[in-house]
Parts: structure tokens; sequence; C-alpha cells
């Protein structure tokens, strides 16, 4: 009997935080990972700390363009064979508000956190349905829960959308789709606004197991929204 070859999973945003914790997570399980995101030296330091595996492949570039995408996709199936799961987890946030953002990082907030996952999926979806695989996508609470003015929350909302309406297209096909929603998170997504708030706050690791959990159910069970917040987040 052939054994069952490792799962394959492509992770945007997979250089620090919760992406490079699910990548380490990724790995430790036996997965042939593809991480992406904008920095190639955080990639390479991240790989260097796993230890360089052959399973990891590193691809620098931006999530939210096209091109790029396409050929994260592509060259994933080219090492690997074939693609499992689709993490997009690459985002960012800014102080920005409706009424005095500035309008060039509201576009590029709009841009990685809602189009980047559109695309990853777009470019993704051929192979999952070979395979009958999974989407997850990171959400935040701040899609759940409004705040004045809050721009970011805006393009969260808009994942959690992005998430419903993809389930509905790709069900028919086997493939399942989940959205992860984190409450507060202490990780380097913090550092342009003065580091992590006080209070309550997940860590990375708390994440990354809730996406490896949504990861292992079994064929047929499709997890759809999974909100973690830590105890005693009140929004």
């Amino acid at each position: 009997m052939s054994a069952t070859p490792p799962s394959v999973t492509l992770i945007t945003g997979g250089s620090t935080g919760i992406g490079a914790e699910t990548v380490r997570r990724l790995l430790k399980s036996g997965h042939h990972v593809c991480a992406t995101g904008r920095d190639m030296d955080k990639l390479s330091g991240l790989a260097r700390t796993l230890g360089d595996p052959e399973e990891l492949l590193l691809l620098p570039g931006d999530a939210a363009d096209a091109d790029t995408v396409e050929a994260a996709v592509r060259a994933t199936v080219r090492r690997f064979g074939r693609i499992d799961n689709v993490i997009a987890n690459a985002g960012f946030s800014t102080h920005d508000s409706v009424a005095d953002g500035d309008p060039e990082l509201m576009r590029t907030m709009l841009l990685t956190n809602v189009l980047g996952p559109t695309l990853l999926i777009r470019a993704a979806l051929d192979e999952l349905k070979k395979t009958r695989g999974r989407i997850v996508l990171l959400g935040s609470v701040a899609g759940l829960k409004y705040g004045p003015g809050n721009f970011y929350s805006v393009t969260k909302w808009a994942v959690h959308a992005l998430a419903e309406n993809t389930r509905m297209l790709v069900t028919e096909s086997g493939v399942g789709v989940s959205l992860i929603a984190p409450g507060k998170v202490d990780t380097p997504f913090w550092d342009t606004r003065g580091g992590t708030p006080p209070g309550p706050a997940l860590s990375a690791e708390h994440v990354a197991d809730g996406i490896m959990w949504v990861l292992g159910q079994p064929a047929g069970v499709d997890v759809n929204t999974v909100t973690i917040r830590p105890t005693g987040q009140v929004n």
C-alpha cells in the first residue's frame, strides 16, 4: 500500500507573527509549505531558525499583486506536485480612520487585506478542487465589532464577507472555507503603533493552534468560522 503523500500548504505573510508560527506548526505536522512575504530577509531568517528544511519553499512578493500570487501557486505545484490548503494571512493595520487617514495607507491596507485573499483564492481554486482542499482566511474580531472610524475594521468585515461568498461558491466542489477571527494578538502587527496595547492578548501560537485545528478536520467537515479571543477581552 502506497504512503499517503504529505499535505501541501501555501501561506501568505509567512515571515513573522501568526504566519511564522503557523509555518512552524505546519512543518512539524509533516506538511510541505510554501511561505510568501514581502521581505526575503525575514523569510530566510525564519528558515534558518527551522534548519532550512527542504520541505519549505520561500517566495518573496506582494500578496496583493496578481502575477506574484499566480506565480506562487505555480511554483508550489511545480515543487510539491499539488496544493491541499491555502492560508491568506498577509495583512496589516495603521491608526488611520475614515475621518483623517492617509489615503495611500488606506489604499494599501485595502489591497493587502481584501484584494490579497481574493487573488489567492482565484489563483489556487483549480488546484484546490483537485485535492478537495481547504481555504483559510485570517479575519479579525474587528470584522465582527464596529469601531469609530476604524478603516482596518472595514477591511476585515470585507474578509468575513469574502469567506462566506467563497464558501457558497466552492462547497459543492468539495472545497472547505474557514474564517479565523482572532482578538488582540501580541505580535509584530503592533510594532508600528507603539507596541501591543495593555490588557489580555493571545499569542501567535494560540492562533496557529486554531488554524491547525481547522486543517486537521476530517474530509467532509467544513468549519466555517472560528472566533478566538483572550479571556478578558470584552469587545
